[in-house]
Formats: C-alpha cells, sequence, structure tokens
C-alpha cells in the first residue's frame, strides 16, 4: 500500500493530478479481518446485547478497513510528526536569529565606540594642528622681531662707527693741532 506523500511525491515528478488514496482489500483480507475480530469476542448466545455489540464491532472494523481510517490516522501522525519537525525547526531559526541580533547589537556598540574614539583622535589632531599654526605665527612674529633687532643692531652699528670715525677724525686734528702748537712754541 503506497501513502499520500509517495503517491504525491511519484505524482509531481510524472507531472499529473493529485490523486485520492483509496486502500484495496481482498475479499479474503477482509473476511479475515472480521473473522478475526468476532473470534477475539467472547461468544455468548445467550445475551443478545453482546451479538449486537459483535455485529457493530464487527461493522466499523469493515467498515474501517473499507474507508481507510487506518491509513488516515497513520497519515495523521506523520502530519503531526512533521508539524513538530517544522516547529522545532522554527524554534532554531529564531534561536539563530536572536543570535545573529545580539551578535549585530554587540557589533554596532563596539563601531560605535571605535567611531567615538576615531572622532576623539580626530579633535585632538585638530587641537594640535591649531597648536602647531599657533606656534608657527609665534615663531614667525620673534623671527620679524629678531629681523627688526638685527635691523637696528646693524643701523646701531653703523652709527657708532660713524661716531668712532668721527671721534677719530677729532682725535687726529687735537693731535695735529697739539702737535702744530708744540712747534709753534718751541720756536
Amino acid at each position: 500500500m503506497t501513502g499520500l506523500f509517495d503517491r504525491l511525491k511519484d505524482d509531481d515528478s510524472e507531472g499529473s493530478e493529485m490523486v485520492e488514496e483509496r486502500p484495496v482489500y481482498e475479499e479474503s483480507e477482509a473476511e479475515t479481518t472480521q473473522s478475526e475480530s468476532i473470534e477475539s469476542l467472547p461468544e455468548n448466545e445467550n445475551d443478545s446485547g453482546l451479538n449486537e455489540t459483535q455485529d457493530e464491532v464487527q461493522q466499523s472494523t469493515s467498515s474501517s478497513n473499507d474507508i481507510g481510517i487506518s491509513s488516515l490516522m497513520d497519515k495523521r501522525a506523520k502530519l503531526e510528526e512533521a508539524i513538530d519537525y517544522v516547529g522545532m525547526m522554527i524554534s532554531n531559526l529564531k534561536e539563530k536569529r536572536t543570535g545573529l541580533e545580539k551578535e549585530i547589537e554587540e557589533e554596532s556598540v563596539d563601531i560605535k565606540n571605535l567611531k567615538e574614539k576615531l572622532m576623539k583622535v580626530n579633535d585632538y589632531i585638530d587641537e594640535e594642528t591649531q597648536g602647531i599654526q599657533t606656534l608657527t605665527n609665534k615663531r614667525s612674529a620673534v623671527e620679524r622681531e629678531a629681523d627688526e633687532v638685527g635691523g637696528l643692531i646693524t643701523s646701531l652699528r653703523d652709527k657708532l662707527s660713524g661716531i668712532d670715525r668721527v671721534v677719530n677724525d677729532e682725535g687726529t686734528r687735537i693731535k695735529s693741532f697739539k702737535e702744530s702748537r708744540t712747534k709753534t712754541s718751541n720756536l
């Protein structure tokens, strides 16, 4: 006997339509099942209610076999197993998704922390750049002052050299005047 899923699997591969499964019993199997169920019940010919119960059991057994209740129950059990398996897969997927969400959140926090650190480093670099620019400006101002002082020194040296020449010239004149006076006085 083939199951519903087996037929669907076979039918899908052939491209045919879904077919309802109907169990096929041979007469001897149905009769054997009926006779077994009759034999299993205690025989009491005096009790007519028991005979009616036997007939009902016999009819329900034969009718359930004829319409495929047992195979339907098997299919239901398989479907329940499949649903349980799918439920377990969904649960596993939820756990994996939750784990991934947690990992992503941790990475997000790490990246935010790293970004904050990089922003602080960037701020430090900006401050240092401004500090270096300030130092450069101060150095330039000091160099200008040093150039001015150098110019003043040169100017003062030139003035001193001029004064020194004048003093030397005057000293030479005074000396020659003294010499000329001593020569005139000696005469």
